[in-house]
């Protein structure tokens, strides 16, 4: 295994990544709302919600693309709140942005090489590639092509595999499955749970597929308008009685014919 690509020491799930009443908006509109989560080291932890919850703002405020009202963001024990971007990065936090944002008109490799532009030992980046090109093959074969000629799901593939060139210790990735196939998606989050595993990278998710993230996932956490409503280890979220209807359509209609859309979550 390339030790290159191996995230940095430190003691098993002691927290890596804490957030403390952190509160973002777009103007006068508030996102979240006094945010307060952490994720361990060498886990996977997700946050769950619908569209429009304020999931892609807590990314975006804890890589440093946002700066928060209010609260504070630790990484590895050291203030990052609002923070530079690449200084976030050269700390070891990448970030997978929602809609892949590849350089479309650089090719593959390229694009693997820009990932890779804060780090200073540049021998070990050519080995790292072929690293992240055994976990997406189909990235080796079309290294040299466009990444804007790529498929939805290769560019996802592309995404992911240009933040781990960043050696990083945390990565946040955010909605993942968006666009892509139930059979693309099922990949991605094998390989996702394979980095995880196999080389100790802390991943945070967010995503609206909650099946597959509460499946692929350690601990969870349910953002609802804003702000965090429920927390948990996974296996306990998926027996929730408001998680199996609202997000894993789980639940039947009452005998009394009671739809769904009109009951109200009570995050019990």
């Amino acid at each position: 295994m390339n030790a290159a690509l191996q995230p940095a020491g430190g003691a098993d799930g002691a927290p890596i990544l804490n957030l403390q009443n952190v509160e973002s908006s777009y103007g006068p509109i508030k996102a979240i709302r006094g945010v307060s989560l952490q994720v361990r080291r060498g886990e996977v932890a997700t946050v769950l919600g619908s569209n429009g919850a304020g999931k892609t703002t807590i990314l975006k405020t804890i890589s440093g693309i946002i700066d928060p009202r209010k609260g504070s963001v630790q990484f590895c024990g050291q203030d990052i709140t609002a923070h530079d971007p690449a200084a976030i990065v050269r700390r070891g936090l990448s970030h997978v942005p929602e809609g892949r944002e590849v350089f479309p008109l650089l090719s593959v490799r390229d694009n693997l090489l820009m990932g890779a532009y804060t780090r200073g030992d540049r021998d070990a980046v050519a080995r790292d590639i072929e690293t992240v090109y055994g976990y997406f093959p189909i990235l080796a074969e079309r290294k040299d092509q466009d990444a804007g000629l790529l498929s939805g799901g290769q560019q996802q593939m592309l995404a992911i595999s240009r933040a781990l060139m960043a050696a990083p210790t945390l990565i946040l990735l955010d909605e993942p499955s968006l666009g892509l196939s139930p059979r693309l998606t099922k990949e991605i989050f094998e390989i996702v749970v394979r980095i995880n595993r196999e080389r100790g990278t802390t991943i945070l998710l967010v995503e609206q597929n909650a099946n597959m993230a509460l499946n692929a996932s350690d601990y969870g956490y349910v953002l609802e308008n804003g702000r965090i409503v429920m927390e948990d280890r996974c296996a306990v979220l998926r027996e929730k009685d408001d998680i199996k209807e609202f997000y894993l359509g789980m639940k039947e209609d009452s005998v009394r014919g009671e739809r769904r859309w009109k009951k109200k979550k009570t995050w019990r």
